[in-house]
C-alpha cells in the first residue's frame, strides 16, 4: 500500500486563465509516519465535498456543494454514497443518495441519513432557508427511498442566506452518546425556526443548537459564537469546537469547550465583557476551522486517540488538540496532524478507517473539477467487519456497547434504542453499574438506560448518583429531558452543589437551572465568584476572551441557572450580603421593573461607597436592552463589537432608570461624574447630559498613495503573462528585507496592516504566512478578485442627499457603517441615511499593482508575505 507524502490531487497543474497550464510546486505535508494515506475518490465523483459522514460499516456518504460559501443558484448539490466493497480502498460502487444543495452536515446512523442544507423555491430559485432533515434507505439500494423528512426548518437568516450564500449559516452536526443531534450555528443565527413538535425558537448570534432525532426537543446549548462549523463530542459528552473572531482581525480561531448554558461572549461580550463569558481554551490564531472529530478508536496508535480532531480550512491543516482536566473544564495543547489542502471534513468508521475531505482551490463558489476524498489508516491496519445491528441480539448489543470503540458504542446504543424498551433498558442498566467495565462504556450504559427507560427510569438514575464514577452523567440524565422535570428531586442536585469533584458541581448547577425548581435558588446564590472575576480595564482593547479561565465557570453556571430559575427577588435580596457579587452578576440581565426596583431601593439604603458603584453599574447596564431579533438585519463580518447590546433598545423600565441615574448625576462630584459618563458610553445608554459621546473614527493621516501611477508601470511582471509570473517567481527564493519594503512603496499599506497594535484597515497582512502558500498569495496579488477574502468585498452604498460611497466596510453597528476607500480614506455613513447597499464581485484591490516589479522583486514581496506567520 502506498504511503502518500504528496497531495494526490492539488493539481499538478494549475490553470491560470488563457488555456494554459504551469506545473506547480508539490506542497509539503505534516503525514505522520504510522499511517497510510490513499486517495478515495476525486471530483469526478466528489466535486466540492462540503462535508462527510462515514456509516458504521463503511460506506462513505459525502456532500457535494457546487455552490459553495458564497454562491447562490441552486441545483448544483448532492449526496453521493460511495462503497468499497472488497474493502481494498477503493470505490466498488457509487449511488447519487440525495439531491440537495448546500449541504452543511451528515450523519449517517443506521438505514437513516440526516443532513443539514439549503432550501431553495422552486419558483424563484431564492434561498428559502435551511433545514436539518431525515432520509431512509430501507432498501439499502444507495438511494434515498423517498423526499427529506424536515427535523427543524428555518434554521438559518433568509434574508441573508440570499444575499451573501451560507458563509456564517447554520453548519455541522453530529450525534452524542446521550442521543442528541448537536448542531453548529453559525452568527446569523436563525428566527422562527421549527421543529417537529411545533416549537419556535429565535437565536440571535452563533452557537450549538441540539435536537432529539425525531425532530423535537429543540434547545440552545451555547451561545455566543461566531461561525462554529462542527462540534467534536467526547464519551462524557465534553464538546470541543473551533471557531473565530472578527474579519480584519486575522479571522481568528479559538478552541473551546463547549459547557452546557455557556455564554461565549461573540461579538458583543468578548472584548470588553470578559468576565461575564466563558473564555476559549486558546487563541491559535489565523485560519478557518471546519470539521471536527473526537477520535477514539482502539486500532489506531494510542498517540492518535482519545483526542480532539479539528479541521482548519484556511491552514489546510487537521490538528489535534491534547485536552487535560481542569477543574470543570480543560487545558490544552495543540499540534498539526495531517496536511490537505483545504480540509473540510473527517469521520471514521466502525473499523477504524479515517476518512478526510479536501476543497483543494474550488473556491467561494464551489467548482466541479476540484475536491477529493482520502483514507487514512494505520500502516498495520487490518480491515476487520462492523457488524449488521439489525441482525445483533439485544444481548450482542450490550457486548458491543462495552467496545472501546467510539462509533461501536454509539451505534450499539441506536440500535438498541430500536429494541423493545424493558429488555434494552435492562442490558444498558447493567452496563452502567459495572464497575469493572472502563468508564466509556458505563456511561454509554447511563446514557442508552435514560433514552430507553424515559421517565420511569428517573429513580433509578437518582440511585446511580450514589456511584461516585457515575454521579456526574447521572446528574446530567436526570435532568437531559425538561418535560420530565416535575418528576424529578432536586435533593441529588443540591448535594451536588458540595461535591469535591468540579465536574459534578457543575452538572449539579445545570441541572437545577434545567429542573424550573426556585426551591434551588437559594443554594445557586452562595455559588462562591472567584478573584479572576474582573472587568477587563478601561482603555483595553481586549480581555482574555481565549485565556483558561477554570475557576470562573461555576459561577458563571450559576448565573445562567439563576436566569433560568427567574431569580429576580432572590438576587435583589442578596444585595449587600455574602452573595452579593453573584446577585448583581445576575441583574445585569435581568429586564423587569422589580429589578430595577430592587436595586434603586438598594443603592438608597447602603451607605458602603463600593458596593453603591456595584449597583450603579448593575442598573446603568439595564438601562438598554437587546432589540427582539426579526432576521432583517446581521452585524456582518466586521460588527461593531464594544458590546454588551448591538441594537439597544429602550424599554418598560428605562425612564425609571434614566430618573434615579439623572437625580444620581446632580448630586455627583467631578469623581462621580467621571463615573456616570464613563459607564454611558460603556452601557451604550446615550444620554446626552452623561456627555461622553463614543469615539468617531477619524480619516487616516497617512500619506496618500497614487495607486494609478503604480499599476501603470510596466516591469517584467506588467509585460508578462500571469502563468509566466508564477513560473519565474517559484524558483526564486526572494530578499524578504526587500519585501518588506515593496510592502509600502507598492501601495500595500494603504489597506493591509501587519501589526495587531495598528488599527485594522482591509485584510490583515500579519499572519497571511500561516494560511496561504506562495503561490497562493503570489496569485492573490496578480488576480485580486479571484478569491476575495470574506469581509472585504467591496460596497457600494447610496446615501440620502445624493451621495454614493465606495469601499470596504471596516466597522459595522446598528447605527453607522464606517467604511475605507482604496486610498485609505475614512468616512462613516448613518444606517438610517443608507438607500441601497450592494456587494461588488470584483475586489477594491485593482489589477496591476505590481506591473512594476521585476520577477525578483515579486518573489521579495511574495517571501515577505510568506513569513508573516503572527
Amino acid at each position: 500500500m502506498l504511503k502518500v507524502t504528496v497531495s494526490f490531487l492539488s493539481a499538478l497543474t494549475v490553470f491560470l486563465g488563457v488555456g494554459r497550464f504551469f506545473e506547480a510546486p508539490k506542497p509539503k505535508f505534516v503525514n505522520p509516519p504510522e499511517l497510510t494515506i490513499t486517495q478515495f475518490a476525486g471530483p469526478d465523483l466528489t466535486p466540492s465535498p462540503a462535508c462527510l459522514a462515514v456509516a458504521a460499516t463503511g460506506e462513505v456518504f459525502v456532500g457535494v456543494d457546487m455552490i459553495g460559501s458564497l454562491g447562490k443558484d441552486p441545483g448544483k448539490g448532492r449526496i453521493m454514497k460511495l462503497i468499497d466493497s472488497d474493502n481494498d480502498g477503493k470505490i466498488d460502487k457509487h449511488t447519487e443518495f440525495a439531491m440537495v444543495d448546500n449541504p452543511r452536515g451528515i450523519i449517517a446512523s443506521g438505514d437513516k441519513v440526516y443532513v443539514l442544507h439549503t432550501t431553495f423555491s422552486k419558483e424563484t430559485g431564492k434561498a428559502t432557508g435551511m433545514d436539518l432533515v431525515v432520509f431512509e434507505d430501507k432498501n439499502n439500494d444507495g438511494v434515498a427511498d423517498g423526499p427529506e423528512k424536515p427535523l427543524i426548518q428555518n434554521f438559518s437568516n433568509t434574508k441573508y442566506l440570499q444575499e451573501r450564500g451560507t458563509d456564517h449559516a447554520t453548519n455541522g452536526i453530529r450525534m452524542g452518546i446521550d442521543g442528541w443531534i448537536y448542531v453548529g450555528v453559525g452568527d446569523f443565527g436563525f428566527h422562527n425556526a421549527v421543529d417537529r413538535s411545533g416549537k419556535k425558537m429565535t437565536m440571535l448570534g452563533g452557537g450549538i443548537v441540539r435536537v432529539r432525532p425525531d425532530g423535537t426537543g429543540m434547545e440552545v446549548y451555547t451561545h455566543g459564537t461566531r461561525n462554529v462549523y462542527d462540534v467534536a463530542i467526547d464519551p462524557f459528552m465534553n464538546i470541543f469546537t473551533r471557531e473565530n473572531t472578527n474579519d480584519g482581525g486575522g479571522w481568528n480561531i479559538r478552541f473551546s469547550h463547549s459547557i452546557q448554558t455557556g455564554e461565549y461572549g461573540y461579538p458583543l461580550l468578548f472584548q470588553h465583557f470578559t468576565d461575564e463569558i466563558i473564555p476559549a481554551l486558546v487563541d491559535v490564531g489565523g485560519g478557518s476551522g471546519t470539521g471536527s472529530l473526537y477520535f477514539d478508536e482502539p486500532n489506531w496508535p494510542a498517540k492518535y486517540t482519545k483526542v480532539p480532531m479539528m479541521a482548519d480550512w484556511g491552514r489546510s491543516m487537521l490538528y489535534i488538540h491534547r485536552v487535560t482536566p481542569d477543574g470543570p473544564t480543560f487545558t490544552q495543547k495543540d499540534e498539526e496532524f495531517i496536511k490537505l489542502p483545504q480540509i473540510t471534513d473527517l469521520d471514521v468508521d466502525g473499523s477504524g478507517r479515517l476518512y478526510l475531505s479536501a476543497w483543494d482551490g474550488a473556491g467561494y463558489n464551489g467548482s466541479p473539477s476540484k475536491g477529493y476524498v482520502v483514507r487514512v489508516v494505520p500502516n498495520d491496519w487490518k480491515y476487520t467487519a462492523f457488524p449488521e445491528l439489525a441482525k445483533l441480539s439485544e444481548k450482542e448489543l450490550g457486548d458491543l456497547l462495552k467496545s472501546p470503540s467510539a462509533v461501536a458504542r454509539l451505534n450499539a446504543s441506536q440500535e438498541l434504542l430500536r429494541r423493545p424498551a424493558a429488555q434494552a433498558a435492562a442490558i444498558a442498566l447493567a452496563i452502567a453499574t459495572n464497575k469493572g467495565l472502563t468508564l466509556e462504556s458505563r456511561v454509554a450504559g447511563v446514557y442508552t438506560y435514560a433514552q430507553t427507560a424515559g421517565i420511569n427510569g428517573i429513580a433509578t438514575l437518582t440511585a446511580l448518583v450514589k456511584d461516585a464514577d457515575l454521579r456526574e452523567f447521572a446528574l446530567r440524565a436526570i435532568a437531559d429531558r425538561k418535560e420530565f422535570a416535575s418528576k424529578v428531586s432536586i435533593a441529588p442536585f443540591l448535594a451536588g452543589l458540595n461535591d469535591a469533584n468540579p465536574r459534578v458541581h457543575a452538572a449539579a448547577i445545570i441541572g437545577l437551572g434545567r429542573l424550573g425548581n426556585a426551591a434551588a435558588i437559594p443554594a445557586l446564590l452562595k455559588t462562591k465568584v472567584p478573584a479572576s472575576f474582573v472587568t477587563p480595564a478601561k482603555g483595553v482593547a481586549e480581555g482574555p476572551h481565549a485565556t483558561p479561565n477554570s475557576p470562573i465557570i461555576l459561577p458563571h453556571l450559576a448565573v445562567r441557572a439563576l436566569l433560568a430559575l427567574n431569580a429576580t427577588d432572590a438576587c435583589v435580596a442578596a444585595i449587600g450580603t455574602p452573595n452579593s457579587t453573584l446577585g448583581l452578576w445576575a441583574l445585569r440581565y435581568m429586564h423587569n421593573q422589580k429589578a430595577v426596583n430592587g436595586l434603586i431601593a438598594a443603592y438608597k439604603r447602603t451607605a458602603n461607597p463600593k458596593l453603591k458603584k456595584d449597583i450603579l453599574t448593575t442598573v446603568s447596564r439595564l438601562f438598554r436592552e437587546e432589540a427582539p431579533y426579526d432576521a432583517s438585519w446581521w452585524w456582518g463580518t466586521r460588527p461593531d463589537s464594544p458590546g454588551p447590546y448591538y441594537k439597544a433598545d429602550l424599554w418598560a423600565g428605562s425612564p425609571t432608570i434614566e430618573a434615579f441615574l439623572k437625580g444620581e448625576w446632580k448630586k455627583a462630584n467631578a469623581g462621580g461624574k467621571e463615573y456616570l459618563t464613563y459607564l454611558n458610553i460603556r452601557h451604550r445608554m446615550a444620554i446626552a447630559e452623561f456627555g461622553g459621546e463614543e469615539e468617531k473614527p477619524v480619516a487616516s493621516n497617512e500619506p496618500k498613495i497614487d495607486l494609478e501611477k503604480i499599476k501603470n508601470k510596466k516591469g517584467q511582471v506588467g509585460k508578462a503573462s500571469i502563468e509566466d509570473v508564477m513560473l519565474a517567481i517559484s524558483k526564486l527564493e526572494g530578499d524578504p528585507v526587500k519585501g518588506r519594503a515593496l510592502f509600502t512603496q507598492q501601495g500595500c499599506i494603504s489597506c493591509h496592516t501587519l501589526d495587531r497594535s495598528e488599527k485594522p484597515k482591509g485584510p490583515f497582512m500579519g499572519q497571511i504566512g500561516s494560511i496561504m502558500t506562495r503561490e497562493q498569495i503570489a496569485e492573490s496579488i496578480l488576480k485580486p478578485s479571484a478569491s476575495i477574502s470574506q469581509g472585504f468585498a467591496t460596497n457600494v452604498i447610496t446615501a440620502k442627499g445624493d451621495k454614493t460611497y465606495m469601499g470596504f466596510v471596516t466597522s459595522e453597528s446598528a447605527d453607522r457603517l464606517v467604511m475605507r476607500d482604496i486610498t485609505g480614506t475614512v468616512f462613516t455613513v448613518k444606517t438610517s441615511d443608507i438607500i441601497s447597499r450592494k456587494e461588488m464581485e470584483t475586489s477594491m484591490m485593482p489589477v496591476g499593482m505590481a506591473n512594476a516589479l521585476s520577477y525578483q522583486e515579486m518573489a521579495s514581496l511574495v517571501t515577505f508575505l510568506s513569513q508573516q506567520k503572527k
